[in-house]
């Protein structure tokens, strides 16, 4: 948020207060002196007036997962295994997901508590690409890449999905590349052909690919260079 409305939440700065504060040099954010009040604030930053720490930071953290089979996409859940269950962190709490995945779906998942981050990775609007791995129980034909590129009409949502693109590797196999999110969009798009899915692998988000080396279950950090990808 910006510094001035930051300041303002302390209950002993008015908004006026907090703009003489500013204008007067005497916050600093990240070590920085910082003059103008509309300076973007993060929670990683640490934030001091004066001599007094207002917010001490905290590290950002983005964690690849390679989600099995079977565990529940959320943060909590009555019945099932979720995703945090798999991480051994301290601050998983803290935790969020970029994005899920089906119950009875792996691959990559992305782990953050990097709000700003996430949300320009799953946002529709960056059309970031998601290619999975498609097993499904009849043939797939040369008329499907033809019709998913062409888009297919949700008539729940009452829209057309955008034009995706499929590789067919052999006759039950196929790579999909989706450019949005809609529920059970993978599924739906086969559906419209009356083939059912029955196992689907999320391989890479935008230019995130799931490392060969995480079993189901495993997790890593992101690098450097995972991390300003997005």
């Amino acid at each position: 948020m910006r510094l001035d409305r930051f300041l303002s939440n302390f209950p002993r700065f008015s908004r006026q207060d907090s703009r003489l504060l500013i204008s007067a040099g005497r916050l600093r954010v990240d070590g920085a002196v910082v003059h103008d009040p509309h300076h973007e604030v993060r929670d990683f930053q640490r934030v001091e007036l004066d001599d007094e720490l207002l917010q001490a930071g905290r590290s950002a953290r983005y964690w690849m997962l390679h989600k099995p089979v079977g565990v529940v996409s959320a943060t909590e859940h009555d019945e099932h295994r979720t995703v945090l269950d798999l991480l051994d962190e301290p601050d998983k709490h803290d935790l969020h997901l970029a994005g899920r995945l089906d119950l009875n779906t792996s691959g990559l998942l992305l782990i953050t508590n990097d709000g700003r981050w996430s949300r320009r990775i799953t946002q529709p609007q960056q059309r970031k690409p998601k290619v999975y791995h498609v097993t499904t129980e009849q043939p797939i034909t040369a008329e499907y890449a033809e019709v998913f590129a062409q888009g297919l009409y949700f008539a729940f949502e009452d829209l057309t999905t955008l034009p995706a693109q499929l590789e067919v590797l052999s006759s039950h196999q196929a790579r999909l590349t989706l450019f949005e999110g809609r529920y059970h969009q993978v599924k739906r798009m086969f559906g419209h052909f009356r083939n059912r899915v029955v196992a689907l692998h999320r391989e890479s988000m935008g230019e995130i690919v799931l490392d060969p080396q995480l079993a189901p279950g495993q997790y890593r950090a992101l690098t450097e260079a995972e991390i300003a990808s997005v």
